[in-house]
């Protein structure tokens, strides 16, 4: 059984990633990262997104992720 994305806005993916929007924005930009719907209904998986390193009791940031590899350019336009 495939597994469905976990979709979050840019702001979420940004938490998740410990970096800032435009990173998110640039990322899905250059491939790194599906986009689902535009504008203010974009979203992106986090399945797809390295998670950063923070502390487990404070949750403050350590380590940024990663960027991922660019794999290519993916719009998901849909209706959901």
């Amino acid at each position: 059984m495939a597994s469905s994305p976990a979709r979050v806005t840019a702001q979420d993916a940004a938490y998740w990633a410990g970096r800032s929007v435009g990173t998110i924005w640039r990322w899905a930009s250059e491939g790194r990262i599906t986009v689902y719907g535009q504008g203010k209904n974009a979203r992106y998986d986090v399945m797809e997104i390295p998670p950063a390193r923070r502390d487990p009791d404070t949750r403050e940031l350590i380590e940024p992720a990663p960027a991922p590899p660019v794999t290519g350019r993916r719009r998901i336009l849909d209706a959901a």
